[in-house]
C-alpha cells in the first residue's frame, strides 16, 4: 500500500527537483530550499559525493506521512541509479522512490521486490512498453530536450496507459505545455539551481522552486 501512496504523492506533487552538488551538505540544503518553495519531490541523485549521506538526513528531516501542509512533509527519492546494487543502498537510506536515466531491467526488479516505485529513463515506445511490462508505474522520458511536449500524445496513442515523467529541458516557459499535453510529473533539474550555484545564494532555489509551484498549478487548472 505505501508503493501506491508514494505513487500518488509523486503525481499530486507534479514537480519533481532532480538535484546534483559538490557535497551531500550542498545537496541537502538545497532540497530544503526547494522544500520550503514548495516543491515536495526530492530526487537526489547518485552522482553527488557521499549521495546517501543526504538521503540518510533528507529522510531523518522530512516525511512523506507527514500532513500535507506539514514543514516536515516531503517525498524523498534517489536519481542517476545505474543498477539493482544502488538502488537497494538507497532504499536502505531511505529513499523512497528510484529514478534511473536508462531502462536496467534488474534495478526495476529489485524495486518492485521491495515494493518502491521505480521510474526508469526511457526514449522509445519500444523501451517504455518494456519498462511496463516490468512492472514501472511512471516511466521518465529522458532527456526531454530531445522532444517536444507534442510526443506525449504520440506516446498515449499506442500507450493512453503511458504515465510520463519528462525530464531535462522542463523550464518555466514550457512547463505548462508539458502538463496540458498529459505528463504524470516533470522533473526540473539545473534550471532550479543554476542561479543559485552561480552566485552562492541559495535563497534562489526557493524562489525559483515558488515559481515552479505557481506555473504548474495554474497549468493544471488551465
Amino acid at each position: 500500500m505505501k508503493k501506491i501512496k508514494i505513487l500518488q504523492q509523486l503525481a499530486e506533487a507534479g514537480v519533481v527537483a532532480v538535484l546534483r552538488a559538490d557535497s551531500p551538505e550542498e545537496v541537502a540544503e538545497m532540497a530544503r530550499r526547494a522544500i520550503k518553495g514548495g516543491i515536495k519531490a526530492i530526487e537526489i541523485t547518485m552522482t553527488v559525493p557521499y549521495a546517501l549521506r543526504a538521503i540518510e538526513q533528507l529522510s531523518k528531516e522530512y516525511s512523506s506521512s507527514a500532513p500535507l501542509d506539514a514543514d516536515n512533509y516531503a517525498i524523498i527519492g534517489v536519481g542517476t541509479v545505474l543498477d539493482p546494487e544502488t538502488a537497494r543502498a538507497a532504499i536502505l537510506a531511505g529513499a523512497e522512490y528510484v529514478v534511473a536515466p536508462a531502462l536496467n531491467p534488474d534495478t526495476i526488479k529489485l524495486c518492485n521486490r521491495y515494493a518502491v516505485p521505480v521510474m526508469p529513463g526511457t526514449m522509445t515506445i519500444q523501451e517504455i512498453q518494456n519498462a511496463m511490462e516490468l512492472g514501472a508505474d511512471i516511466v521518465k522520458l529522458f532527456p526531454g530536450n530531445l522532444y517536444s511536449p507534442s510526443v506525449i500524445p504520440s506516446i498515449k496513442g499506442p500507450l493512453p496507459q503511458a504515465n510520463v515523467m519528462p525530464t531535462g529541458g522542463v523550464s518555466l516557459d514550457n512547463l505548462k505545455d508539458w502538463v496540458k499535453a498529459g505528463a504524470v510529473a516533470v522533473g526540473i533539474g539545473s534550471d532550479l539551481t543554476k542561479e543559485a550555484v552561480k552566485t552562492g545564494d541559495l535563497t534562489l532555489i526557493e524562489k525559483k522552486a515558488a515559481a515552479y509551484i505557481a506555473a504548474y498549478k495554474e497549468a493544471k487548472q488551465a
